[in-house]
């Protein structure tokens, strides 16, 4: 019939399209990365008193009375290590900026002695950090010159039996003693960052806390595949959205400024983000802006103006998490921050998808044991609904013969022949488009388990068998996209012959232009659609004997 030759005829040019385009984005993230990278920029980003505003400067700043005198040498002796169970961060003691951080627990690759995952680098190729600091009236930061925090040794390490490693860095600026602590907790990647103000003076101290991501565009390779090209970018929290992705280009051409109780912003990177949190019971300041003439981006939070009276002391702090997009802790860090495992908006089916998961792996210990297992779980849950797609289609092939006779009796009347194959199928009970609703119900379940496979961190570098040691890259071998075109192929086999000889080279042809789509993608999710191949042509199997042996 016209309408599936028309749809057999548009999926195989849309196979064309996405290949084409998958191909284009493998060659540009693939590309050289430019020579002419910009530097970290040492600029503060500025806020008049009472109100933030935007504008090109990098940190924030309010009238300040009592600034830093003079810049240290670059580098000199500068950079302290702070190593817990799972974060290796480098900080900068001029300004007290997070420069560099490795996942001690992920691994650039999956061979043998790989170094651990750097999220945050400060190189000449590449800028992405975290900075924080003091401005507004008695602040120490500014766009000139930051202050220069001494520190009693270059490295710090959790040792065994102890639960947090605390390290105080300090800086007199004129009759106020300032501390910033940085506090890593045994096996978390939530990073406590605080400033303690001692005035010793004879006048009220006040300034504001600030925090921010700066980072070029540079968007790390995504493997040696063309799949779908994960997001890389901002994303922030506000009374309007619960999660608003803010992109590079976004931010070209506006600026965003959000006023919030509570909140965060968040550098998102596929299974890994930075985000700053401030106090959630405070009215903060968020300004994502794009850096005037540099490939820099900055996107931070400025928190309410604070005193500290003549002869007392006062602390303020945030959170700064930097790690895998680990939903759980996530959530528990704040309000909606787990939905940077971003599932589009099948979220509401994505989320239980992956529960279940989670139930199952933590049964079998193995990810791509999980995959097959829950796949088996789906398959059964739509079993009586792919029944009675099956059992449509199995129909059609057994009534083929039939058809066929009509097509050669009113081949050259198309109306008399539409007439004709109406009735028939009215008259043996049969509806042509019963074979494809089922499968459009369960499309929506398809997609979000497609997204849950491509989102979770779980997957990265997780192996199954033999040949396939990372479920998230493509299979070495292409031994599942053959496995699955091959499926795809028998599942072919079981299906009435198309009538049309248009549609039944295109029916030929899907199999192998979905092997070759297939062949790029993550191992996860090829595994899920051969195994859920493969559980269809048996229940369809079945079903079509019965029904031509005259039992269905």
């Amino acid at each position: 019939m016209d309408w599936q030759r028309n749809l057999l005829i548009s999926a195989i040019v849309v196979v064309i399209a996405l290949l084409y385009i998958r191909w284009n984005e493998f060659e540009e993230r693939n590309a050289p990365p430019e020579e002419s990278f910009v530097k970290q920029s040492v600029l503060v980003p500025e806020v008049p008193e009472q109100e933030v505003a935007v504008t090109d400067s990098a940190i924030p700043q309010v009238s300040n009375r009592a600034a830093p005198e003079t810049a240290p040498e670059k580098d000199a002796g500068r950079l302290v290590t702070l190593r817990s169970d799972v974060l290796a961060i480098t900080i900068d003691t001029y300004g007290g900026d997070i420069v560099r951080t490795a996942l001690l627990d992920y691994r650039e690759t999956t061979d043998p002695g790989s170094d651990p995952f750097v999220i945050l680098n400060r190189s000449q190729e590449h800028t992405y950090i975290a900075q924080s600091g003091l401005i507004g009236p008695d602040g120490i930061d500014t766009n000139r010159i930051r202050p220069l925090f001494k520190v009693d040794q270059a490295s710090y390490s959790l040792e065994a039996g102890q639960d947090e490693l605390t390290v105080t860095m300090t800086y007199r600026n004129g009759d106020a003693e300032i501390d910033k602590i940085f506090t890593l907790g045994r096996g978390d990647y939530l990073i406590d960052v605080s400033y303690r103000v001692v005035n010793n003076g004879s006048d009220t101290w006040q300034g504001n806390l600030f925090g921010q991501i700066q980072r070029d565009t540079y968007v790390p390779p995504a493997g040696d595949g063309f799949g779908m090209q994960p997001y890389v970018g901002a994303a922030i929290t506000t009374d309007e959205e619960n999660y608003k992705k803010v992109s590079f280009s976004d931010l070209a051409e506006k600026p965003l400024s959000v006023t919030k109780t509570g909140g965060w912003v968040s550098m998102v990177q596929h299974y890994f983000i930075s985000a700053w949190v401030p106090n959630q019971e405070e009215e903060n300041h968020f300004n994502l802006k794009k850096l005037a003439g540099r490939d820099l981006y900055t996107l931070g939070f400025t928190s309410p103006s604070f005193r500290v009276e003549p002869g007392q002391s006062g602390m303020v702090s945030a959170g700064f998490y930097v790690g895998p997009k680990d939903q759980p802790r996530l959530e528990a860090i704040s309000p909606y921050l787990d939905l940077t495992v971003d599932y589009g908006w099948l979220w509401w089916i994505a989320k239980p998808i992956f529960a279940l998961m989670t139930f199952i792996h933590s049964l079998v210990g193995n990810w791509g044991w999980t995959i097959i297992l829950l796949t088996v779980v789906i398959k059964a849950a739509f079993f009586k609904l792919s029944a009675t797609s099956y059992r449509s289609m199995a129909k059609m092939r057994k009534l083929q013969p039939e058809m066929a006779r009509l097509k050669e009796l009113y081949g050259d009347d198309r109306q008399k022949l539409s007439q004709e194959m109406m009735n028939f199928y009215k008259k043996e009970k049969v509806n042509p488009m019963g074979g494809c609703l089922p499968i459009l119900i369960q499309m929506p379940v398809f997609i979000a388990l497609y997204w849950v496979l491509f989102e979770s961190v779980e997957l990265r570098h997780a192996p199954w068998i033999l040949w396939i040691e990372d479920l998230s890259a493509k299979d070495p071998y292409f031994v599942l996209p053959v496995l699955n075109g091959i499926s795809m192929y028998l599942t072919t086999l079981l299906q009435p012959e198309p009538p049309d000889p248009m549609q039944a080279k295109v029916m030929k042809i899907m199999p192998v232009a979905f092997s070759f789509l297939f062949a790029f993608f993550p191992a996860g999710l090829v595994l899920y659609w051969t195994v859920n191949s493969v559980l269809s042509i048996l229940q369809q199997w079945v079903i079509t004997r019965k029904i031509e042996r005259g039992n269905g």
